[in-house]
């Protein structure tokens, strides 16, 4: 998957932070889905690249542009995820990218890191992350972070968590099977569970995304809070979780890769869209 997820900054437009940007939630910590097990990689070095944007209500509001390349068995993906026109024009600041490193295996993402960095109304955060045995993190906040107790983030909820764009390469690792999970994301201040849930098919003659060279995979994203620094009520927060993410997933290229090329998410303020700008793959 992607991941798009709320992430819950004060005065943040609802879309998601990345995973996605999270799509992670304002809207968006997401969107690179690599589906390939280990084995269907070439030794050649492989790059993708696209860019996605967001629309709500019509109106332009972010882009997603995503970088890929792909080594033998090793990954290192970016993001970057940036408001445009009118949201741009009369909402806060907000500008964010992230960066996934490691491996694959036949059993999916073997991760080694994670950063983000993220500028909203003029206040930087970034976070790096480092994975240890047994899904153990070592993480560096700046500027630190020093929680209220009852947002402090368990050891136990902590260890086996991913930040969003491993958590997005976990879900699209799967392949086919990418719905029917739930993925443990991290930002470094907030733990959530991404749930996805398979709800069809649809023909690619009727999808309209013709970079496509599959059926789309569709499938439907709830959020559910685990631990950490929440701004929103939980009532309120439990009402945006039985609001849906739906996301079409399709392989654009000749590798067993799923990458979201829609999705669409109503919201108690409209209907939020988004669609594929920019799909390329270069040989290395």
């Amino acid at each position: 998957m992607c991941a798009f997820y709320r992430a819950g900054q004060p005065n943040v437009s609802p879309l998601m932070e990345n995973d996605f940007m999270s799509f992670r939630r304002a809207v968006l910590g997401l969107f690179l889905c690599c589906a390939a097990p280990g084995a269907a990689l070439a030794q050649q070095a492989r790059q993708v690249d696209l860019s996605y944007d967001i629309t709500f209500l019509g109106f332009t509001g972010f882009r997603i542009d995503f970088t890929g390349t792909f080594t033998g068995n090793r990954y290192d993906v970016q993001s970057h995820t940036f408001k445009e026109g009118m949201m741009r024009a009369v909402t806060v600041q907000y500008d964010g990218q992230n960066r996934a490193w490691g491996g694959i295996s036949p059993q999916g993402a073997l991760p080694s890191g994670g950063s983000l960095s993220i500028m909203v109304a003029n206040k930087p955060r970034t976070w790096l992350v480092h994975y240890g045995p047994g899904g153990t993190l070592k993480e560096q906040h700046n500027p630190e972070w020093k929680p209220q107790p009852d947002q402090v983030i368990p050891e136990n909820q902590r260890t086996g968590s991913l930040d969003p764009l491993t958590a997005a390469m976990s879900v699209g690792l799967a392949g086919d099977a990418a719905c029917d999970r739930t993925v443990p994301s991290n930002d470094g201040k907030r733990r959530i569970d991404v749930i996805l849930r398979k709800v069809g098919v649809e023909p690619m003659a009727t999808a309209g995304v013709p970079q496509a060279k599959s059926d789309m995979l569709v499938c439907e994203i709830y959020t559910k809070r685990i631990a950490g620094e929440f701004f929103d009520a939980p009532k309120e927060a439990e009402t945006e979780r039985e609001r849906p993410i739906r996301i079409w997933l399709a392989r654009l290229d000749d590798t067993p890769f799923r990458y979201p090329v829609k999705l669409e998410a109503i919201t108690g303020f409209g209907t939020i869209r988004g669609r594929l700008l920019k799909f390329q793959e270069t040989m290395k």
